[in-house]
Parts: C-alpha cells; structure tokens; sequence
C-alpha cells in the first residue's frame, strides 16, 4: 500500500496560508500591496481584534464580474504570464497566493467597481467556499473585508500575540508602505478611530511624518547601475534600537543586515555605543540583478552583487553626514538678525549680541579668584558699562597644532559656526564657555582636539603623509596564516599609515616602522583587528575600518586633556580649527563635542518667562 498521497485542496490552501500570511500585519501589507497594483492614489485601512478584522478600501482600477470569479483562485495573477517575468517584477502581489491564502483561513467579502462603470460586483468566500458574484452598488474601486481570520485553523490562532502587540504590527507594515509610496495619501483606523493620516507628498516629507521625526537629510549614490536615495537623521538626535533603520529595495520594505550595516559603517565615529541613528534607505537596481522572491512574505531580497548596494547605501549616507547640515542650521539660529532702522536714514540700535561681539578692550589684572595670573577681557554692555571676563592662563602640556602657531579670529566677515562663537571663558578646566545669539554652548576642549587631531590623521593616512618612527629590532606579531596573507595582500594600504610590513613566516609578520604617535603595547592589538576584518569582510572598506580605528587611539592620547588650562587665544584657535572639519561636533568615539543650552530655556529655569 502507497504512503504518498495527494493532499486535499483546503489542507494544501492552510499550508500556503500559514506560509503567505504568517500573521495580521502579513495579510495588510498583501492587500494594500494589491490596491497600489491597481493604480490606488486614495487608501483607507481599518483593522481591530488584533487584526482578525480588517477592512481595506481603494479608488485602484477595480475588477470585473469575471476577474472577480477568479480572484480568489491559487496562482491566478494579472501580473506575470511566462517564468521570465519573474526576474523583470515592477509590481507587488504577483504570484496570486495572496487572496487564495486569505480566503482559505478567514470569511473574505470584495466589492469592487471597474472606474467608469455604473455598476459593481461582491464575490464572498468562507473559509474557502466561494459564492457566486452578485450586482453591488459602491464607490469606484475595490472595498475587501477580512472577518474571523483564522477561525478554522485554532492552532494557529494560538499563536497569535495580544491585540496591542498585533495592532503595533500593523501599523508599522503601513508605516513602510505608506513611506514607499508617498504619491499615496493613506487614511489609517483603529477600532473606528483615525490613527494616522498621511497626505500624498514628496518623500522626504512622507518620511518625516510618518516616521515623526524632523528634519530628514537626503543623500543619493549609485555603484555599478544601483541607485541609493537615504533620508537620514542628525547624529545628535539618535535612538536607543536599530528599528528606525529602514530599508526598502524596489519599492519594498525589507529586512536586510548588509543595508543597515552600510548605514551604520556611514555614522562610524559619529555614534555612541547604543546609539542608533533614524534613516530611510531607498535602493533601485536593475531588475535581472535583484531577486524580490526568495521569502514567501517578499521581507528579503537577493542581489547580484551585495557589495555593490552597500556600497551605494554607503556613500549615499556619508555624503550628506559629510556635510554636516545640522550645524549649518545651528548657526542660522545662532546668528544675530539686524534691525531694521526704525526711520529713513535712522541709525539702528545696537543688540545685545553685537555687543558682546564688539573687539574686547584687554587690561591687565590681578585676579582674587585664583593664584594664576590672568588676562580680563573688558566689552562693553548693553546698559553702556562694562562686562569682566576672567580666563586663566597656563602653558597647554602640548600644543593644539603640532608645528601650527596659534591663530587668532579672522577677519573676514563669512566664518564657521564655531569660529563665530563669542568665547566668555573656560570652565572646570574643562569647557569652552562660549555663546551665540540664542544659546550658551559649551565646548568639551579634549573631545574637540581630539576630532581635529583624527581628521588630520586621516588626511595624513590618505595622502601617505605620516611620521613614523623605526624599530632598530622589526617588532614581530604571531597571527593566523589567513590573517598574515589578507594583510600581506594589502600591504601598500597598511604602508601608508607608515607601517611598514614584510612576512616572517606563515603565521608571522614583522613590523619595520610604526606611526609616532601610536604605542608599540597597540600595534599589536592593531594587527590582530586589521587581520581579522581582512579576512571576514576583505577589501577597503574592512581597512580602512582599522585605519580609523587606530587613527583615534592615536588622537586620543594626542591633544590636550580635561583640566589642562586654555589662554583665550588657544581656545579662539581650536574653535577655528573645528570648523574645518564638518563633522568636528562628535569625537572620534561618537562623543559630542558641545552642549547647547538655549537662553529661553536658561530664561524660563530662572523664571523670567512662563
């Protein structure tokens, strides 16, 4: 007697349901990804009971009486007629699994309308038993409404978590949705209340509101035929998860570690441990090179060539970060606004602001405050006397340029946001006490330096201009044989940082030279990391990681410290420098670098303002 038998239809349509709709928020994303197949511009979702109820109505195309009849048979699709379209998809629902999985674990009623008929057509089907289609009255377009899913299947129903954790689910799939299509307004309900309601706009604007976060900064690339567009968020307003990382390919929402990895490679150094920025990836690649069709969910997609999306996501990410808009913005609101004459050819007044940024009359002083001589620096004030400004003065243990003398504030009228600070002082032996138009913003003087003396590191390393110091012994390091030959292999690379290395043996190198500034205790250490991420990840990307990495140990141990005292001068100088790197806000390590604390705020602590 044979063993192997043909299942029954209605077994083999719950197996193709447990697999296409996993769960609530799995049968949303199929049906509002069916209503955007067909031309929607207006979607309104309402769902309730954790999602075992879900209405979803659309102004798309519509269907048929005859479309109707077979909509919710398996693999019926409008969408794709030979195999070869598989790997030329422009749209979504395409296998026609969807509905035929729906209908088969929940009761499903259609009514929909074809755009220009008078009349419309509902077709019913219960737990897989479809009725006939019958005349119906209604709207342009296409109304589903899914009841008691998974009513005929308990064990799955089990398995269900809370309506909370269901509904959250939910909204987060139309979150993606509603991101990837913003020339589609959306109208959300839940349990009859209007949740959320999204106007069809630009993508930069879906993106902020849906993801409620503003302002976004758009930055684009393309490697090798792959676009990547990203909207991403400053690095001093993270989050504590990697959720708000969001990317899409194609259109779709997807789950991808080599995107997020992209973008969080893009914030090296601009990031705390636990830190996680919010973005929104968006890559297009040609069709024959991605594969949408590897998950029954669509939630993963495969490309070509991997490496070619991440570094597109990369460079698009980094180049907007690299332009540090967040501090143009800071500027904008830290710079003084003149007044308009109150008459013709009346002088104006002058604010406040432009006093204190009136040249400084120097006297010098004894100070009472502490044993250290000190320079007072006199302005004048606002009321017509004067305003003291104690800063005391020290040697730096080193200095803040290496062979640069200290520069004082330029003259041209354009300058940098730091640089256009009014420096008051230094506090705790620590702070850059410094102020602009509308805020007090301190400055951490060792977390500055240190972000300016990275750059240049990095400049050096690029340009293959780094001091280096020579081991009268090589300095030998032990590491696996596939370390010593990814590094071997890369060797030019290493040499420009000013190591100089030769291969002693299979599991053996030697180093000749080392950079100055790094301790020899490190180099080691260095090697090992170097190697490794040689040989998990390979190519410029993984050294230039360690590059990094190493270039802020250097920087670190390198400039002036916490406690170590500043003359107006030396900070004045570091202040100019910070603004030749735009990302000078954040240390090497994801540290800020200042801390801003608005007068209104300052104002309204004192109980001047309400």
């Amino acid at each position: 007697m044979s063993k192997i038998k043909t299942l029954p239809s209605e077994v083999v349509d719950q197996i193709s349901a447990g697999e296409v709709v996993e769960r609530p928020a799995h049968m949303v994303k199929e049906l509002v990804e069916n209503a955007i197949d067909a031309g929607a511009t207006e979607v309104e979702v309402e769902f309730d009971q954790g999602g075992r109820f879900v209405q979803i109505t659309d102004n798309g195309s519509g269907m048929s009486k005859e479309d109707l009849a077979k909509c919710f048979l398996r693999h019926a699709t409008s969408k794709i007629s030979v195999a070869d379209d598989l790997w030329a998809l422009t749209s979504f629902g395409f296998r026609g699994e969807a509905l035929a999985s729906i209908s088969a674990v929940s009761d499903v009623k259609i009514t929909s309308r074809v755009q220009g008929l008078k009349e419309g057509w509902t077709v019913q089907s219960q737990f897989g038993k479809i009725s006939q289609a019958q005349p119906s009255g209604g709207n342009e377009g296409t109304r589903v409404v899914v009841q008691k899913l998974f009513e005929n299947t308990p064990a799955r129903l089990k398995f269900l978590k809370s309506d909370t954790a269901e509904h959250t689910q939910i909204k987060n799939i139309l979150k993606a949705i509603a991101m990837a299509h913003p020339e589609v307004s959306f109208r959300i309900r839940n349990k009859g209340k209007l949740l959320f309601l999204w106007a069809s706009c630009d993508q930069k604007q879906r993106c902020e509101q849906v993801l409620e976060y503003a302002p976004l900064y758009e930055g684009s690339a393309e490697v090798a035929g792959i676009k990547a567009k990203v909207f991403v968020g400053a690095p001093n307003k993270t989050v504590k998860t990697a959720r708000n990382i969001w990317n899409f390919v194609q259109g779709r929402f997807v789950q991808d570690r080599s995107l997020q990895a992209a973008v969080m490679d893009a914030y090296r150094s601009l990031l705390m441990h636990g830190e996680y920025p919010v973005a929104a990836i968006f890559v297009e690649a040609p069709l024959d090179e991605v594969d949408v069709n590897i998950h029954p969910t669509k939630s993963q997609v495969k490309f070509e060539n991997a490496s070619n999306a991440f570094r597109a996501v990369l460079r698009a990410t980094r180049s907007v970060l690299e332009m540090a808009p967040w501090i143009e913005q800071m500027k904008q609101a830290n710079t003084p606004q003149p007044r308009a004459p109150k008459e013709p050819g009346e002088a104006r007044e002058s604010t406040q602001v432009e006093m204190l940024y009136s040249e400084p009359v120097v006297y010098k002083t004894k100070s009472f405050i502490s044993s250290h001589s000190a320079t007072t620096y006199v302005s004048p004030s606002p009321n017509g006397g004067i305003q003291v400004e104690p800063v005391f003065k020290a040697e730096p243990k080193t200095p803040l340029d290496s062979g640069e003398p200290l520069r004082s504030s330029p003259s041209a009228v354009e300058k940098g946001f730091f640089s256009s600070l009014h420096v008051i002082g230094q506090a705790h032996l620590t702070y850059i006490v410094t102020q602009g138009s509308s805020s007090l913003i301190l400055v951490d003087q060792h977390a500055a330096h240190e972000r300016v003396m990275y750059e240049k590191l990095m400049q050096h390393w690029e340009t293959g201009q780094m001091d280096v110091q020579q081991f009268l012994i090589p300095l030998t390091v032990d590491l696996d044989a596939d370390q010593v030959e990814a590094i071997i292999e890369h060797k030019d690379d290493v040499e420009r940082l000013g190591i100089e290395i030769d291969q002693s043996g299979p599991n053996t190198i030697a180093l000749r030279t080392a950079p100055s500034l790094l301790k020899e205790k490190s180099l080691a250490a260095a090697m090992d990391v170097l190697g490794r991420e040689l040989v998990e990840k390979s190519g410029s990307f993984a050294i230039e990681k360690v590059i990094r990495d190493i270039c802020a140990t250097m920087a670190c141990h390198s400039v002036i410290r916490a406690g170590q005292a500043l003359s107006r001068d030396e900070m004045v100088s570091l202040l100019e420098q910070m603004d030749e790197f735009p990302l000078s806000s954040f240390c090497p390590h994801g540290r800020p670098v200042y801390v801003e604390y608005p007068f209104h705020k300052i104002e309204k602590d004192f109980g001047r303002i309400v």
